[in-house]
């Protein structure tokens, strides 16, 4: 939300949370930004987007909220800010699609390295050929925690629990199982790494390297594919998403993908030099490429001081990912992350954590968007919602 209070071209009008503290703290925020105590608050999301006077929403709710209350903001004819990742499941990637298409929504997905100079600059390399054809790419990212206590526990009187459950499964309050960062001492981030609510950080991060990989290498990473892998789980508390994985991508096109948990980082350490908890690694016949928020490297060296000439592929170029929102929003051009974009990217991070849940190999027809010859992983690719919820 920082992001639009410091945009002039937009202002911010109303929060909606299910957790009062968070509630108060959002409110006290706009109000401070704006100058005034005119931000409106509440605690149903279809109350706010039911308001005339609202003509787009940020989504940052639990992963599992995201396609339900996007799906009412792009029906109501709002413009949707939706953080990463899509959801919990293909059949909610697959509808939110579809509803962003049908009721001209303009939609842009929380995958910000888009709007960085130093992203664009490496895809761009990529693209122009700079390294040669892309056979392989590799791209890591940090895993899950592991751990939440398992102590039962009333929720807190400040947080509607009922309505933070929502379309998930309802489960027993845990002690901190709605954490999100520290506060109220309930300790570290619970929920993103509980799969009642999410598919863990090989989404929810894995989701920014994967989304470059894709940019800079586009026709490579495209159509069936076949992948293979395994991940590790924790052994006990109540978080339960993978905290490390090893998988490899074969696409029909030739190009192949190596996607690893936060074991990866210290393997590329030799090739990249410095690397960080996530990044994205090029290789071609002629040098490789690899980013990450920190740092461009190449092989060769100087490849990042070369100049492009006007034939040469150059990709859309936003500096700032709320400011391109709003001059979407107005203009009714397509964002720099658009439906289609986190679309691509959100499948390969939900079949990657399907592969290491079922721990086996699997082919996935593109056109078909089905797992061939696989008919328990074909039933996970959509989640029941508890009732009265529903797409």
């Amino acid at each position: 939300m920082g992001g639009f209070l410091n945009q002039d071209a937009c202002c911010v009008t109303a929060v909606c949370d299910v957790n009062e503290h968070r509630l108060a703290l959002a409110r006290e925020k706009v109000d401070r930004s704006n100058g005034t105590r005119a931000c409106r608050t509440f605690k149903d999301f279809r109350d706010l987007i039911s308001r005339n006077d609202i003509d787009a929403v940020l989504i940052a709710t639990p992963d599992h909220w995201h396609v339900t209350i996007a799906l009412a903001a792009a029906r109501a004819g709002k413009d949707v800010y939706l953080e990463k990742p899509i959801g919990v499941s293909m059949a909610e990637a697959w509808a939110l699609d579809e509803a962003v298409k049908r009721y001209q929504c303009v939609f842009q997905f929380g995958t910000q390295q888009r709007s960085d100079a130093r992203f664009r600059t490496a895809c761009e390399l990529v693209r122009s050929g700079r390294i040669g054809p892309v056979r392989e790419i590799n791209v890591w990212s940090p895993g899950s925690n592991s751990g939440g206590s398992t102590e039962l526990t009333a929720p807190p009187e400040w947080l509607d629990y009922e309505m933070w459950v929502g379309p998930a499964p309802m489960s027993p309050h845990t002690k901190g199982r709605c954490t999100n960062r520290f506060e109220q001492g309930d300790g570290f981030k619970i929920w993103p790494f509980i799969s009642d609510y999410c598919v863990g950080w090989i989404s929810g991060w894995g989701v920014h390297p994967l989304d470059i990989a894709l940019w800079g290498a586009p026709d490579g990473l495209s159509g069936s594919f076949e992948i293979e892998g395994s991940g590790k789980f924790p052994t006990s508390g109540v978080c339960d998403t993978a905290v490390d994985w090893e998988l490899t991508v074969k696409y029909d096109t030739g190009v192949k993908l190596n996607f690893c948990g936060p074991s990866g980082a210290k393997r590329w350490t030799g090739r990249y030099g410095r690397v960080s908890g996530h990044g994205t690694g090029f290789e071609g016949d002629d040098g490789w490429v690899h980013v990450n928020r920190g740092r461009i490297n190449t092989n060769p060296a100087d490849l990042p001081q070369s100049t492009f000439s006007p034939d040469e592929p150059r990709l859309y170029k936003s500096t700032n990912h709320a400011k391109n929102f709003l001059d979407c929003a107005r203009t009714r051009k397509e964002t720099i992350s658009n439906i289609d974009s986190a679309l691509a990217v959100d499948t390969i991070c939900q079949i990657s954590a399907l592969t290491v849940q079922l721990g086996r190999k699997l082919r996935w027809n593109a056109k078909l968007r089905r797992f061939e010859n696989d008919r328990q992983a074909n039933a996970m690719l959509s989640r029941a919602m508890r009732q009265p919820w529903s797409m």
